[in-house]
């Protein structure tokens, strides 16, 4: 039976908002009311921007994250990196995550160099705000986002790997489309190619579906793809790529 928020034990859920503890479920995240940890977390911020945080209890969990990102950007500018980067609370990494995403004094290079260790940590939710905070500047420089993120494919960490996949996703989750890669999916390549045998299934499902929303509109070079990098990589790795990316285009047959 899947979680519910009211399943939820008072002493878990008053410990997530005073941010001592991270969310271990999806539900967890969800459940936590951001308003009381930011007073908890940051006892120092105004009364006006946890009342502004109280007053979107009700807006989806993206808007309300980015929402966050953008008032303590406002309140604490860079410093919010330090501050936030390093709290016991998983939505507090987050929030730390959306004020580098708010910041436009920075070049993506160097926002990308900021969002990194968040990219790698330790939490799912975490690594999922971190690409999702940045991703509107990739899509808006999409082909030197790419080349910048090329060199993350060969990286020791398969969450760094795993990044520049799931950040540049056509469709991608709770975000919106890269129209540029839902066309032209070939400019990915030096991203998917270096992963296209990856041994961590974290990154294989990523890649796989990646290539999946490719084929929502590009079909054919789905197919050209996959088919050839099964004949070029023979392994169990590529076989299950190549099987979440066609996963779609079979439903259609």
């Amino acid at each position: 039976m899947s979680q519910r928020i009211s399943d939820i034990q008072p002493d878990r859920l008053d410990a997530m908002n005073s941010g001592t503890v991270e969310a271990t479920t999806l539900t967890e995240c969800l459940a936590v009311d951001f308003a009381a940890l930011m007073s908890q977390a940051l006892p120092d911020l105004g009364e006006t921007t946890v009342t502004t945080m109280r007053a979107a209890a009700n807006e989806g969990i993206s808007r309300r994250m980015a929402l966050a990102g953008r008032m303590l950007h406002e309140a604490y500018g860079r410093d919010a990196i330090r501050r936030l980067g390093a709290h016991p609370s998983d939505t507090v990494r987050g929030w730390a995550c959306f004020t580098i995403g708010e910041d436009t004094s920075l070049d993506l290079a160097s926002r990308l160099d900021l969002i990194r260790p968040l990219a790698d940590d330790s939490h799912f939710g975490v690594r999922e705000w971190a690409w999702m905070a940045v991703r509107p500047h990739l899509a808006a420089e999409i082909e030197t986002a790419i080349a910048l993120l090329a060199p993350w494919t060969t990286a020791p960490s398969e969450r760094i790997r795993r990044f520049g996949s799931e950040a540049t996703r056509p469709r991608g989750v709770w975000c919106a489309h890269i129209e540029t890669l839902k066309h032209a999916p070939e400019i990915a390549l030096p991203l998917l190619e270096p992963l296209r045998a990856d041994q961590a299934a974290y990154v294989q499902d990523s890649v796989g579906n990646w290539l999946n929303d490719a084929s929502k509109t590009r079909a054919d070079w789905v197919q050209e793809i996959t088919a050839r990098w099964a004949s070029e990589s023979t392994g169990p790795a590529t076989a299950r790529i190549c099987k979440r990316a066609l996963r779609s285009l079979g439903k259609l047959k």
